[in-house]
């Protein structure tokens, strides 16, 4: 594979499954045990907020049951060495990029470990339980903070950054994605519109699999660190 200048991975539910963390859309995932609407919906949490905050704590308290996996560590040592442009989309909310060592992953579903004052608008960090007496630390206004995700009905983010590093990279990557989540379902045709080449790396193919030029199939902890040695050293 000749090495390109500008590289654009997207990450999904697919490379934190085997460090254990639930993914939502398979069999057994989270969306089979609870009702998108009632806990990921603006109408859901002006409903009943303490139910919605309750299901974040739980998935909030089990960041710290969860570790990086290889396929987290490969492509932070990707960051690390290669020396073109590369943006490291990620459609998860959990924080398993920067624990492996990723420097500035774009999370364009937020972040678990964040706070969102639905007042002043202000973020924060936030690893402690959230609840409906929770005050903004910028504001100070009670009971508008809620987690820094996006809720079915919402605006991913960094959508604007995003874009223009698809129209400008010559590699898309696609790893432990679903296919079927838009807007990140289109990102590989955007990719393919400005010419880049296109690769999925993920369990089983997704359902956009035959838009990528090259589909490697196994799981994340082996077909990624095996496709950023293969991409550093410059392999076909």
């Amino acid at each position: 594979m000749t090495l390109p200048s500008s590289i654009v991975i997207l990450t999904g539910a697919g490379i934190s499954a085997e460090s254990g963390v639930d993914t939502f859309r398979d069999r057994d995932g989270i969306w089979s045990k609870f009702d998108y609407r009632d806990v990921a919906t603006p109408e859901g949490f002006a409903r009943n907020p303490a139910l919605v905050h309750d299901f974040y704590n739980a998935r909030r308290s089990g960041l710290d049951t969860v570790a990086p996996n290889a396929a987290h560590v490969a492509l932070a040592r990707l960051e690390r060495e290669f020396e073109g442009k590369l943006l490291l989309v990620t459609q998860n909310i959990d924080d398993l990029h920067e624990r492996a060592g990723s420097q500035r992953p774009v999370h364009m579903h937020g972040e678990l470990a964040k706070a969102l004052c639905a007042r002043c608008g202000a973020r924060h960090a936030w690893r402690d339980s959230m609840s409906c007496a929770s005050s903004c630390p910028t504001c100070e206004a009670v009971g508008h903070v809620r987690p820094d995700v996006v809720w079915f009905g919402e605006m991913p983010y960094h959508m604007e950054e995003i874009g223009e590093a698809l129209d400008g990279c010559d590699l898309f990557v696609s790893i432990g994605t679903s296919g079927n989540v838009y807007p990140a379902a289109g990102f590989v045709e955007e990719a393919r519109h400005a010419g880049a080449r296109t690769a999925e790396l993920n369990l089983e193919p997704s359902e956009g699999y035959s838009l990528f030029d090259e589909a490697i199939h196994g799981r994340a902890t082996e077909v990624v660190p095996a496709f950023v040695e293969r991409l550093l050293n410059g392999r076909k």
